[in-house]
């Protein structure tokens, strides 16, 4: 009886950790590969380092050997990390320009067409395969070309889940693939792939897992190959209802994505949220964890807020469930108290297991609130990004046509050779009014974000301290100096080279403002940078 009594509160204490859900081996599996995490991205780093000590080190590089570096650099990138990307695409493009070499620029195109796609950048990955000439490129290039452009109208249409267009968009995708298709060797695994992919959008079921089977079932294929025809066969698993087979092969994606340092990755994440369907609320909350460090460290913004959006459900879920764990020891604490000989072993696992769920609330209370932050954070820069772009966009527009318009001046009356009325053209250049009217459309751009600016700036003064600005005055150079604190200029350098100011003069405007502060100095940047926009 007594043996009976202790064992079963043990059990349902840990049930939730050693609930079987079929697919045991393969989670431990992948618990194995992910504490090796950090050494397969020290491989590819160490890769990458190499590729850049040979750029560095070499003597008097050539452009086609500056180009060959940067497409590796590029490949190496391209899931790993999208800014390094995103740089190492622009750079392809910038060499190709330069060698003068049309096949290298369209191939250059392929190449940032699909980081921009990786990022969800959809408009402006058309924008890239769409100028491409795809005459000029080899068969492997035109394939490459047709299979992502495929790939892009197939994303769009998912994303758009829209009964007139998606049907639209398949259509335009399933003609690029048949392209692609006749460039392909029937056994290879870009046609048995993306036969498969269009045989899976045309609704011919069988025929997909047919081709996808036949890719996972070969051992020859790369980790990244794997992990994504894995990724696409487990779709049509869940599809039809069958979780199960689909679980292990999101697992076994995700370890061959792992493997192969590939963090633009959904198999994680879909795992996390089948393992989430299943009840399996332990590793859910793990795999969804790794799931947004991977998208955080990638830097693709729409992968970052997919994760995040999933992320406080689990949680909330697994806090549940520990309060659930609570419940019970409760209960059973006081059903055992009877026993006196017991009460003090249950006493002790009792208090102990306690202070673990108390520790486990504090964790994951914590990642919530943290989680709440970053998204907040990502939301504000995502929102200061593009009202200062199409800030910089306009301005940059209207000097490109004052530009245009003084050339065509200057070049009419060097045509007529009145070359008196250049100086005057020149002279009449008022710079002090261009810079005034900068500093204008800056403060406007900066209050349409942080309307509040002024009054949170001035609730940190005394009333005979505060800013009183003139009639149509947005900001004065107090308030400028600090609204560039506020966008994260925290350099004073690049403070006095925008507003035109020594360094010297900026520091003393910081310290006498601060001076006249009713907070400490040392408070008074991150009161600034807590100011909310809107």
């Amino acid at each position: 009886m007594k043996r009976i009594l202790l064992v079963i509160p043990f059990l349902l204490l840990f049930h939730s950790a050693f609930s079987s859900t079929g697919h045991d081996s393969l989670l431990l599996k992948l618990n194995n590969i992910l504490d090796k995490k950090k050494d397969y991205d020290a491989e590819k780093l160490n890769r990458i380092e190499k590729l850049q000590q040979e750029l560095n080190n070499a003597t008097n590089p050539d452009l086609n050997f500056r180009y060959h570096i940067y497409l590796s650099l590029y490949e190496e990138y391209k899931s790993f990390n999208y800014d390094k990307a995103f740089y190492y695409a622009q750079k392809l493009l910038q060499t190709g320009d330069l060698l003068k070499d049309p096949v290298k620029i369209a191939f250059s195109r392929i190449k940032f067409g699909f980081i921009l796609l990786s990022s969800g950048m959809f408009k402006e990955a058309f924008d890239s395969l769409r100028i491409v000439n795809v005459k000029l490129l080899d068969d492997n290039s035109r394939k490459e070309y047709y299979f992502l452009t495929a790939r892009t109208y197939y994303d769009i249409a998912d994303f758009d889940k829209d009964n007139y267009y998606t049907p639209i968009y398949n259509n335009r995708a399933g003609k690029y693939i048949d392209s692609g298709l006749a460039l392909s060797k029937a056994a290879s695994f870009e046609y048995l792939y993306h036969n498969g992919l269009r045989s899976l959008k045309t609704g011919n079921i069988i025929k997909a897992v047919t081709n996808l089977k036949t890719l996972v079932n070969n051992p020859h294929l790369t980790d990244h190959q794997f992990a994504v025809t894995a990724s696409t066969l487990s779709d049509i698993y869940i599809r039809n209802n069958e979780p199960d087979s689909a679980i292990n092969l999101l697992i076994e994606a995700a370890i061959a994505d792992i493997r192969s340092s590939t963090k633009e990755t959904a198999a994680m994440t879909n795992l996390a949220q089948l393992l989430h369907k299943n009840g399996d609320i332990r590793d859910a909350y793990v795999y969804i964890k790794q799931a947004l460090d991977d998208a955080i460290y990638y830097g693709a913004r729409q992968r970052e807020i997919q994760v995040s959006a999933i992320l406080p459900v689990i949680a909330g879920e697994r806090i549940n469930s520990v309060e659930g764990q609570r419940r019970v020891l409760f209960f059973y604490a006081s059903l055992l108290t009877i026993l006196a000989i017991i009460v003090v072993v249950f006493a002790i696992i009792i208090y102990k297991q306690l202070q673990k769920l108390k520790l486990a609330d504090k964790v994951i209370l914590e990642a919530n609130h943290n989680l709440q932050e970053t998204i907040n954070k990502l939301n504000e820069a995502n929102k200061i990004k593009e009202e200062y772009i199409g800030y910089y966009f306009n301005l940059i527009s209207e000097y490109i046509n004052k530009l245009d318009k003084f050339k065509r001046s200057v070049d009419n009356k060097l045509t007529t050779k009145r070359f008196e009325d250049i100086r005057i053209l020149v002279n009449n250049i008022n710079l002090t009014k261009e810079r005034e009217e900068l500093f204008i459309n800056f403060d406007r751009a900066f209050l349409k974000i942080f309307p509040n600016f002024v009054d949170s700036y001035n609730s940190l003064f005394s009333e005979e301290n505060h800013v009183k600005l003139l009639p149509n005055q947005l900001l004065n150079s107090d308030l400028r100096i600090f609204a560039l604190v506020r966008l994260g200029i925290n350099d004073t350098e690049k403070i006095a080279h925008i507003l035109e100011y020594s360094v010297n003069t900026i520091y003393n405007y910081k310290a006498r403002i601060k001076g006249k502060s009713i907070i400490s100095n040392d408070e008074f940047e991150d009161a600034i940078l807590a100011i909310k926009a809107i």
